[in-house]
């Protein structure tokens, strides 16, 4: 059985709508692994890694500041991934948003409190300034883009445009619902195992 692993968004968790409508949707064709991610971007990606070396997923899918890790990660151990409504700029958005906040989605340590100051803006701003620099053409068709038309929060297609060739649009926001999931994510992420795995 193939294997997806889905990376969630910064005030989410594996729990979250996105997450589970994807479980739910592969249930008895793939296996979907949706862990919590870690706050601190280089632990986050850190946890990635290992699970990627542990678990060999075949696709990844990841969600806003998901879809930011799965970008950079994708091209280094060479796994497809589809991006939806990335966050390139995560150090802006939580430089708006500084103080204590609560995750939207339960998380399996129980701490659903958490508190955005300066550090951890630059430690995003720090990853942001080297996020494309693993990009190559020889891998380039593998990541795709999925751009909501009602998104707020994360207006990235033209950035995403110059590294990536495969945009796709959807009518929702930021967040997908559990029936854009199934209607819009599903299928390409078929697409992507189809293509470039034996799904």
């Amino acid at each position: 059985m193939k294997k997806i692993l889905f990376l969630h968004g910064f005030y989410a968790s594996g729990q979250c709508v996105p997450a589970m409508a994807l479980r739910e949707a592969f249930a008895g064709r793939a296996e979907v692994l949706t862990p919590d991610l870690p706050m601190h971007p280089q632990d986050a990606l850190e946890t990635i890694s290992e699970l990627i070396d542990s678990e060999k997923p075949d696709l990844l899918i990841g969600n806003s500041c998901g879809a930011f890790y799965a970008q950079m990660i994708a091209p280094i151990k060479s796994i497809p991934a589809l991006l939806g409504n990335p966050h390139f700029r995560m150090s802006e958005f939580l430089n708006q948003r500084l103080g204590q906040h609560e995750y939207k989605s339960l998380r399996k340590d129980g701490h659903q409190s958490f508190v955005i100051n300066v550090e951890l803006v630059k430690e995003f701003a720090a990853l942001e300034a080297t996020q494309f620099d693993n990009c190559n053409p020889q891998f380039s068709d593998q990541v795709w883009g999925l751009f909501g038309e009602q998104d707020t929060l994360a207006h990235f297609e033209p950035l995403f445009l110059t590294h990536y060739s495969h945009s796709f649009h959807f009518p929702g926001a930021h967040t997908p619902t559990a029936q854009e999931v199934r209607a819009w994510y599903v299928p390409l992420a078929e697409q992507l195992l189809t293509h470039y795995t034996s799904f």
